[in-house]
C-alpha cells in the first residue's frame, strides 16, 4: 500500500497551467493522503510514514505556501478522531453483550440528563416572557391585599394591565388600589369585595357583574389559607376544616368558572393557580394534611383544564412555590432560598403562559430536584420532625395568648 504513493502510475497526469498545478498541490494530494490514512487506520507506524511523506512533498512542491500544511493539520485532527472511534468500536466488539448494553443505557441516561439541564437553563434564564397584554387588557387577582397576591397586582400593573382586585377587606382593597395608581397612574382598577369564607355564591355574582364587558385575559387565583400552626388531623376544628375547603378549593374553582366563559368567547386567556410544594414537591406534609390535600386538588384541577382548553387558546398553569416570606408562612425575612413576595412575583411573571406546572423561583426548582433524589422515607421523617417543632411553638404561643386574655390585676 505504501509503495503506491511513490509510483508514477498511481498519480493522475500533472496539470499544465500554474493555476491548476496550485490546485493540484493543495487539494488532490491531501485527498489522496486522507484516503491512504483511512486504509491504514489500524497501523500507526504506516500513518507516521505517510504523514512525513506528505509534509515533505508539500514543502518541495510549494515551499512558500502554507495551504497544504494547514490542510494537513486539519485532516490529521479528523483522522485522529476517526482512529479513536475505530479503536473504540474494536474494544466494544471484544466486550460481552451485557457490558455493551450497560454502556448504551448509561450513554442514553447521560444524554437525557444533559438535555434536561440545558432545557432548564434555557427556560429559567434565557426564555423571554410572554406579552400578557395579548391575552386581554384586564387581569383579575384574588387575595391581592397582602403577600404574593399583592406583588402580582403590582407586577401586572407594571406590564400595563388594568386590574380587578377581589378581596375580603374593603379598606385594604382601597389601600392597595391607591398604592398601585400612585405608582402606575394609567392603570384602571375595579375593587370587588368577596368574603371567600362567607356567602360564596353572592360573591361570585359580584365578580361576574364587575367583569361584564371587560376583556379579562389573565386570572391569578391566589386566595387561600393554611393552618394557624401545624396540628394533627384530629385536632383540626370544624370551622378551620370548612374554611380550608371552601376558600382553597371551592373559591378557586368558582372564580375560574366565572371568568372562563369570557376567555372562551375571545379564544384567549391565561389562568394561574397558586399551588404549593406541600402537595407536589415533597411526598407528604404531615400535620398540614387538609391544606396539602387542597393544594393537590389545585394541581390536578389546573392540569386537567390545561389539557381541556389548550386548543381554545387558554393557557392554564399551576405555580408551585416552596417557602416565600409571607404572613401565611410565618416568615418575615427573605433569603436566597426564601424569596420575598416581590422577588417571587417577578420570577413568576416570566412563566405565565408556558408549562402547566412550574416552580418559577429557580432556587426552589433546585431544592425540588434534591428532594426527588432522596428516599421518600427520609423526607417524611424530616418533615414530621420539622412540623412537630412548629406545632410545639404554636401551642406555646396560643397558650400564652390565652393567659394574657384571662389575666386580671389583683383587686380588679
Amino acid at each position: 500500500m505504501l509503495t503506491r504513493l511513490f509510483l508514477p502510475s498511481s498519480s493522475p497526469p500533472p496539470p499544465s497551467s500554474e493555476k491548476h498545478r496550485h490546485i493540484y498541490s493543495r487539494f488532490l494530494n491531501p485527498l489522496r493522503f486522507f484516503g491512504l490514512i483511512l486504509a491504514n487506520l489500524n497501523d500507526p507506524h504506516s500513518i507516521k510514514i505517510l504523514s512525513g511523506v506528505f509534509l515533505f512533498n508539500s514543502s518541495q512542491q510549494d515551499p512558500s505556501s502554507l495551504g497544504s500544511p494547514r490542510l494537513f493539520s486539519f485532516l490529521l485532527e479528523r483522522i485522529t478522531l476517526v482512529q479513536m472511534a475505530a479503536c473504540l468500536m474494536e474494544q466494544l466488539k471484544a466486550q460481552p453483550s451485557w457490558v455493551v448494553l450497560l454502556l448504551v443505557l448509561g450513554s442514553l441516561s447521560l444524554f437525557k440528563v444533559t438535555f434536561a439541564l440545558l432545557k432548564w437553563v434555557y427556560v429559567t434564564f434565557l426564555r423571554p416572557a410572554k406579552n400578557l397584554k395579548k391575552y386581554g387588557s384586564w387581569a383579575l387577582v384574588t387575595g391581592p391585599t397582602d403577600g404574593i397576591g399583592r406583588s402580582f397586582a403590582f407586577q401586572l400593573a407594571r406590564k400595563g394591565l388594568n386590574l380587578v382586585l377581589v378581596g375580603r377587606n374593603p379598606d385594604k382593597l382601597k389601600e392597595v388600589s391607591d398604592a398601585i395608581q400612585a405608582k402606575f397612574g394609567k392603570t384602571q382598577i375595579r375593587n370587588v369585595v368577596v368574603d371567600f369564607a362567607g356567602d360564596l355564591s353572592e360573591g361570585i355574582k359580584r365578580i361576574q357583574e364587575a367583569i361584564e364587558g371587560l376583556d379579562v385575559g389573565v386570572l391569578i387565583n391566589n386566595v387561600g389559607i393554611s393552618y394557624p400552626y401545624a396540628r394533627f388531623f384530629h385536632e383540626v376544628d370544624e370551622q378551620l376544616l370548612k374554611n380550608l375547603i371552601q376558600i382553597n378549593v371551592e373559591g378557586t374553582t368558582k372564580v375560574t368558572q366565572a371568568v372562563l366563559p369570557g376567555m372562551l368567547k375571545r379564544k384567549k386567556g391565561a389562568i394561574v393557580n397558586i399551588g404549593s410544594g406541600a402537595a407536589i414537591v415533597i411526598p407528604s406534609d404531615p400535620l398540614y394534611a387538609v391544606y396539602a390535600a387542597t393544594k393537590a386538588y389545585i394541581d390536578q384541577f389546573s392540569r386537567c383544564l390545561y389539557v381541556e382548553y389548550k386548543k381554545s387558546g387558554i393557557d392554564v398553569q399551576c405555580q408551585v412555590p416552596l417557602y416565600v416570606a409571607t404572613k401565611m408562612a410565618s416568615i418575615r425575612k427573605s433569603s436566597f432560598l426564601v424569596p420575598s413576595t416581590d422577588g417571587y412575583a417577578r420570577a413568576a411573571m416570566r412563566w405565565i403562559g408556558y408549562e402547566p406546572r412550574c416552580t418559577p423561583y429557580w432556587p426552589h426548582s433546585v431544592l425540588w430536584s434534591l428532594a426527588y433524589s432522596l428516599p421518600e422515607s427520609i423526607i417524611d421523617a424530616w418533615r414530621l420532625g420539622f412540623c412537630l417543632g412548629i406545632r410545639k411553638k404554636g401551642q406555646l404561643k396560643e397558650s400564652n395568648s390565652k393567659g394574657r386574655l384571662h389575666w386580671r390585676p389583683t383587686g380588679a
